[in-house]
């Protein structure tokens, strides 16, 4: 399976000495569809690699500092476009790493520009945002209802020259998620990186990448997310995480990140619970050619991260409003 290929190479840079052709195309296909092939180009480097390795590990790292750059621009222009009102940007996932220089930011490519900030101030925000260029990407009135009352974010915007999209947070789930974290905390223990922009906690930074990965979604791109958390647990006192975690109610989600980052990328040490052991068999579905596989699991997974978020009645009644509208799962 590529996807192991990929997570032995990561963990273990000197094994890829002993690929063939085959495993060298198995290993760069896996780390293009996980998005970590400018992290496994700098793991791995410029040693014993094949030339044309060589130089898609040169493409590799000049994209993700393409985007790093094109990321850190962003915030800078969020930065001056809420510079007048009068709070914190706490910029989160990839950007947060980079702009903090974090390790889990280290040949990262980076999409959206993420930013939380408090509830009370959304309106504000959106409306600094929109004078500052920034426009709705949403435009049926059903989605742009059900992000305003029920999720943890407003609609995403786009700027209209930049072609960016920004995703502006008040918590790091969805209000109807069975977990409720406690963002008033995280926003009041982030760290200042300039005057305006600031990052979470390590701590907080471990209890977000743990839910955004195992409480809210399908687990799709769930090696990078598993290996950002990797990354995050060097920098954070595992006491003082314990305890956090259990504040914003997200402990067993991040007792099993612990546990799944040690399996993939850590010791290998971990005691796996069977729940565990199907959540990796669901991170690992890639075939040979780096393809999505095991497309029964990963449909149950997709229906899991919709149940997460919802009740079952409001479940039903939105899938089912999504269905009449044409969407269908991928």
């Amino acid at each position: 399976m590529s996807a192991a290929l990929l997570v032995q190479a990561l963990r273990q840079p000197a094994s890829v000495a002993a690929l063939d052709g085959a495993g060298w195309n198995a290993l760069i296909a896996a780390a293009r569809a996980e998005r970590l092939i400018g992290t496994l180009a700098l793991r791995i480097g410029d040693g014993p690699v094949p030339e044309p390795v060589r130089r898609i590990w040169a493409d590799a790292r000049r994209e993700a500092e393409r985007e790093t750059r094109q990321a850190l621009w962003e915030a800078d222009r969020a930065a001056a476009a809420l510079a007048d009102w009068d709070g914190p940007v706490v910029l989160l996932k990839g950007t947060a790493y980079a702009a903090a220089g974090l390790t889990a930011g280290e040949g990262r490519f980076i999409g959206d520009l993420d930013i939380l900030v408090p509830r009370g101030a959304m309106a504000d925000v959106e409306q600094r945002l929109i004078a500052a260029g920034w426009e709705w990407v949403k435009q049926d009135p059903y989605d742009d209802a059900y992000y305003r009352q029920w999720m943890h974010e407003l609609p995403p915007l786009i700027h209209r020259d930049r072609d960016r999209m920004i995703d502006v947070h008040h918590t790091i789930l969805p209000l109807t998620a069975r977990q409720k974290p406690d963002a008033d905390a995280m926003l009041a223990a982030a760290v200042p990186i300039t005057g305006k922009l600031y990052i979470l906690s390590p701590e907080d930074r471990v209890c977000h990448a743990a839910a955004h990965m195992l409480a809210d979604g399908d687990l799709a791109g769930g090696l990078r997310n598993l290996w950002d958390i990797h990354c995050l647990l060097a920098d954070a006192d595992l006491r003082k995480l314990d305890a956090r975690a259990r504040r914003h109610g997200i402990a067993p989600h991040v007792r099993q990140a612990q546990r799944l980052a040690d399996a993939l990328y850590g010791t290998g040490k971990a005691r796996l619970t069977l729940w565990d052991r199907i959540v990796l068999r669901r991170l690992l579905a890639r075939d040979g050619w780096g393809g999505e596989s095991r497309k029964l699991l990963r449909s149950a997974f997709y229906i899991r991260s919709h149940w997460l978020r919802m009740p079952p009645l409001m479940l039903a009644r939105h899938l089912l409003t999504k269905w009449r509208k044409g969407h269908r799962p991928g």
